[in-house]
């Protein structure tokens, strides 16, 4: 990728031919920018950020964070992206640790690892003081499944201070069993936690899968990975699943969620969820006193690149939470 990243001052890189995958229906947003940094364990990250435009009428609201979940990639949430200038964002997109460009932590590139959550919160953190200088100074976080667990982690460490955040099926906590918990911490203690967590899974299709009813959003996942190998991950690691329960152990701490009372807060839950655990989305959600939970119909995990019908629902609870944090 070096052709098309040329360094300048503060870290920041020039976009090139080699810093974003690019299809010709898939248009990223207007100025969009991708910035290199160096996060813990001087691993290499990829983020992305475009400006608020000035030419569209709509005036500045604010940044939206967006924060992908496990599996992604910048270039996925293009449209997300382009929805949020619409609506007069300037938009932040990341590439966690070991996932999309960013550098992959193991020899095996193929299998989704981290030590600790902390890794992307700290991922997050450098990320957004790279452009806080010139970024709007009203933040709102848009994430989801693994980049709500992400999010509120760095929220309720008081890492990140935002006006308001939107959870799209948000990973609060996954379905597995008492001795698959007990398995996965025993073999971490022992030393095998770089090891995948389940064999390679055969090849999902459109009508078996989980994650939307919308086959063209479906497959522009598949097209971008097949445009470029590099951003497929494939089963996560023992050491990702015992970090991730961590994480959920540390969220539904006593008053782990204290600061948080008084952010407007949208967790949209999708009524076909099968991927994470819809009971630990609306039990945390009691947590926020201005917070709003709705049930997105029909909708399968990724509410995000579901149906516009699906995705109009989510939008609309999203500026109803903006009008509630008065941005």
């Amino acid at each position: 990728m070096g052709d098309g990243a040329s360094e300048t001052e503060g870290g920041q890189s020039q976009t090139g031919k080699a810093d974003l995958v690019l299809l010709p229906d898939n248009p990223p947003p207007q100025g969009a920018e991708v910035i290199w940094y160096e996060g813990r364990g001087g691993l290499r990250l990829r983020m992305l950020y475009a400006p608020e435009p000035k030419d569209n009428g709509v005036r500045t609201r604010g940044l939206a964070i967006v924060c992908p979940g496990r599996t992604e990639f910048i270039e996925k949430y293009f449209e997300v992206a382009r929805d949020l200038q619409e609506r007069g964002f300037a938009v932040v997109i990341f590439d966690w640790p070991g996932q999309g460009l960013s550098e992959r932590p193991l020899k095996n590139a193929m299998a989704g690892h981290i030590k600790s959550f902390d890794w992307y919160v700290d991922a997050l953190i450098r990320g957004l003081a790279k452009i806080e200088r010139r970024a709007p100074k009203t933040w709102v976080v848009v994430a989801h499944s693994m980049g709500g667990t992400i999010a509120l982690e760095a929220l309720a460490e008081r890492k990140l201070t935002v006006a308001a955040a939107a959870f799209s099926a948000p990973m609060w906590g996954i379905p597995i069993w008492f001795f698959q918990r007990w398995y996965g911490r025993t073999m971490r203690a022992v030393g095998a936690g770089a090891m995948q967590a389940r064999p390679p899974q055969p090849d999902e299709t459109f009508e078996n899968n989980q994650l939307t009813h919308y086959e063209p959003r479906w497959q522009l996942y598949r097209r971008l990975v097949e445009a470029e190998p590099k951003l497929a991950l494939g089963e996560p690691t023992i050491a990702w699943v015992v970090s991730a329960l961590n994480a959920f152990r540390s969220l539904f701490a006593p008053n782990a969620l204290n600061a948080l009372h008084d952010l407007p807060v949208l967790v949209a839950v999708a009524s076909e969820e099968t991927v994470v655990k819809k009971s630990a989305q609306r039990e945390l959600a009691r947590n926020f006193k201005a917070g709003k939970v709705i049930n997105v119909q029909g909708a399968g995990h990724e509410i995000l690149m579901e149906t516009d019908e699906r995705r109009d629902q989510f939008w609309k609870a999203f500026e109803d939470m903006c009008s509630r944090a008065k941005i």
